[in-house]
């Protein structure tokens, strides 16, 4: 660590000063309440959207459907026709009397008209026949029923009904859907597919969202390599390790809806103080990984000292944990060094944060209960989150441990999709029994 000589050491806590001790939860609480929803900005609501935070509810601009129109290709008429072409077919004796049973009848009606979906004429059907309609097309004033075409004889100039549809049959009633004035997306909600193509049918061309937060993440240590920066056959040098927490970590803020920046800064305390307590530093969250233990070079701690609020939480992976606020008004949560240990953090408390600055309704993962398929072991008075393997086999969820504990195994936790969450009270589990999972395979942003 390289440190300059005019930078006082006064500041830098104590080695073996003692620091307060949380809980995962409280922690998490703790972080959360450095932060608050980022204003609301308009946007288009195209693809761009996805993703985004409502900030303000969404109301209909009109109905759903706008107009009674057909859910079928086929032949829009009134059911009373129906049962009339059925009563002469009974007078004859080929046929049933229709009060509701099957029309078994031979009889015709006039097809008049053809309307296809989009016609704008303002239709009335004339008792007694009957209008070849397309999907989608808007039901002439007067039609009741819409028969589909494979009910009957397909006829162009005269159709004939070859089997039973109800009253009402294969209409789609204005407004059956969603009505004018109502609340169709809520604040807080996350724009998916399906809520985007429902703003735009009930005429939103924008839509009020909140900002997305603008992460910073920073990765310390000189012993740092860039991947991809060493000549072809040239070996990493001896205490060198390829930098992938800051890929990882700006992966996670990306995937929880934050726009991300990423600087690598070597175990250099002056230059890292410049960058994060500049009151200019254009960050709503940074995020950092190693640096706040309690070793001799531990660069954040140590430039970051007056702004800093260390703490040991009570879970494995993930002990040494920082939070605090930057001159600029940023909320810098400092995380563990060891990869596995970073990436849980985040989880447990980072990705909470940028849900509640994005606006997001729910701050957590989804937590699924599954059966353990093997036997589990924790330290007591300590969360423990195991990596695992999420399946359903015969529909029932199980999770499988994937790797050992050590917070250095990226291959064991790029084989898993879930953390089961040991509560700090319990010491053994045997297979078979429930655990809370956080489901990592689910991404809303």
């Amino acid at each position: 660590m390289n440190l300059s000589d005019d930078v006082p050491r006064t500041d830098v806590p104590r080695l073996d000063a003692p620091r307060p001790t949380r809980t995962p939860a409280e922690h998490a609480a703790a972080i959360l309440a450095l932060g608050a929803p980022l204003p609301a900005e308009e946007i288009p609501a195209d693809v761009a959207a996805l993703g985004r935070v409502l900030a303000a509810d969404v109301v209909a601009l009109v109905d759903l459907p706008p107009w009674d129109n057909s859910a079928m290709d086929g032949y829009a008429l009134r059911h009373a026709d129906l049962r009339g072409l059925a009563e002469r077919d009974d007078a004859s004796g080929t046929g049933e009397p229709s009060d509701g049973g099957p029309f078994l009848g031979t009889g015709r009606l006039p097809v008049v008209d053809v309307v296809p979906a989009g016609d704008p004429r303002d239709l009335t059907l004339v008792p007694g026949s009957a209008v070849r309609i397309m999907t989608g097309a808007p039901v002439p004033a007067g039609a009741d029923t819409v028969v589909q075409v494979e009910r009957t004889d397909a006829g162009r100039e005269l159709v004939e009904v070859r089997e039973a549809v109800p009253a009402g049959a294969n209409i789609r009633r204005r407004g059956e859907d969603v009505t004018t004035g109502e609340v169709v997306l809520r604040a807080g909600e996350v724009l998916t597919a399906a809520r985007l193509g429902l703003a735009a049918a009930t005429g939103h061309a924008t839509l009020q969202v909140h900002a997305r937060p603008r992460v910073l993440v920073v990765s310390t240590g000189s012993e740092l390599v860039a991947p991809g920066s060493l000549a072809a056959g040239e070996p990493l040098p001896h205490g060198a390790i390829f930098e992938s927490n800051s890929v990882q970590l700006a992966a996670l803020a990306r995937a929880a809806g934050a726009d991300v920046e990423v600087r690598t800064v070597p175990d250099d305390v002056p230059a890292l103080r410049a960058l994060l307590t500049d009151p200019d530093l254009a960050a709503d969250v940074v995020v950092t990984s190693g640096g706040v233990s309690v070793g001799e070079f531990d660069v954040v701690r140590d430039a970051l000292a007056e702004h800093l609020e260390l703490v040991h939480v009570r879970m494995q992976p993930g002990r040494p944990q920082a939070s605090g606020l930057l001159p600029s008004g940023a909320v810098v949560v400092g995380l563990p060094g060891n990869p596995v240990s970073s990436y849980v953090s985040f989880e447990v408390f980072v990705r909470p944060l940028l849900r509640r600055l994005t606006g997001a309704a729910s701050l957590e993962r989804r937590r699924v209960r599954a059966a353990l398929t093997s036997p589990l072991s924790s330290p007591l008075g300590k969360a423990q989150y195991v990596r695992v393997a999420l399946a359903w086999p015969g529909g029932v969820p199980e999770a499988t441990p994937v790797g050992g504990r050590g917070s250095h195994l990226l291959g064991a936790l790029a084989g898993s999709d879930g953390l089961a969450v040991v509560p700090a009270d319990v010491t053994d589990l045997e297979a078979g029994a429930m655990v809370d999972v956080l489901d990592l395979r689910e991404d809303e942003a």
